[in-house]
């Protein structure tokens, strides 16, 4: 499945700045960066469902907000982007 991951973390208290950092983290072991707090994530539902606890296990629920987008598997070839292209096709072939 394809999601897409976008939040808030309150940096406004002592331990905002730590879980902001925590829940980026946690995104970032599961999918790519492409803005400062969206993610694209190419999951299984067991996959899916591990990182939904894990920021769950993180975040502060009376002060921050994490969304979870459920997106088709053909949504990546309906996304426009205007600037600076920061992603790369999860469909494709990755050398390193």
């Amino acid at each position: 499945m394809y999601i897409l991951v976008t939040y808030d973390v309150d940096t406004t208290d002592t331990s905002g700045p730590k879980r902001l950092r925590k829940v980026a983290k946690a995104c970032l072991d599961h999918g790519q960066r492409v803005q400062n707090s969206v993610f694209e994530c190419e999951l299984t539902e067991a996959q899916f469902c591990l990182l939904k606890e894990k920021i769950r296990g993180i975040i502060d629920a009376t002060a921050d907000s994490v969304r979870f987008y459920h997106l088709n598997k053909n949504e990546n070839r309906r996304i426009e982007v205007l600037g600076v292209e920061t992603s790369y096709n999860v469909d494709s072939a990755i050398i390193i």
